[in-house]
């Protein structure tokens, strides 16, 4: 299993568009700096009225599949 970890900085209303469906991946740049995309929806459980903002751990699969995110500190 692998995982990256990605800081994030998405406003409400950026949120809403991925939400609505207009948008469906979140295009982010890892700390490592590789470049990843993965799906909108598995930020839900952490947006707020401002939006999302902070640092996420990413887990994926041994087929870079998603497996799981939390917040981090």
């Amino acid at each position: 299993m692998s995982s990256l970890i990605v800081d994030l900085a998405i406003a409400a209303d950026e949120y809403l568009r991925l939400y609505e469906g207009s948008a469906r991946d979140v295009l982010a740049l890892a700390r490592d700096g590789r470049r990843v995309r993965f799906p909108a929806h598995i930020l839900r459980r952490f947006v707020t009225r401002d939006g999302i903002y902070g640092s996420f751990r990413i887990e994926f699969n041994a087929d870079n599949s998603f497996r799981s995110v939390e917040k981090i500190d």
